[in-house]
């Protein structure tokens, strides 16, 4: 049985905020993953959320797992390119906006393998 993966590249929300929220979830089974984000009150909870529900889909439907049998083998968030926009502050001096993002991948095991 191989792993199942899912990704989400250039999610607009930094690192930082997401690795608060996948912290919550690593290890646990799929289904007690997906109760666990339903009620985090982060704006990251609804696409890490989606992620997991789409990384279960994908092991159904593809390999013909029971949700059951799924945990959260891994889950991670790594940076992806950072926006950067300016902004003028008094004086004529240059204000700096960093527009972080994140590419959030998660891998599903079955619990006997």
């Amino acid at each position: 049985m191989s792993d199942i993966h899912a990704k989400i590249n250039n999610l607009s929300l930094s690192a930082q905020k997401v690795r608060i929220v996948i912290d919550m979830v690593r290890g646990k089974s799929a289904n007690e993953a997906l109760e666990i984000l339903r009620f985090v009150n982060k704006r990251a909870a609804l696409p890490v959320s989606k992620l997991v529900d789409s990384a279960v889909a994908n092991a159904e439907e593809n390999f013909g797992v029971s949700r059951d049998d799924l945990f959260v083998a891994k889950i991670t968030a790594d940076e992806a390119p950072t926006r950067k926009w300016r902004r003028f502050g008094a004086r004529g001096r240059f204000k700096p906006i960093l527009r972080r993002s994140s590419h959030v991948t998660v891998i599903l095991r079955e619990r006997g393998a």
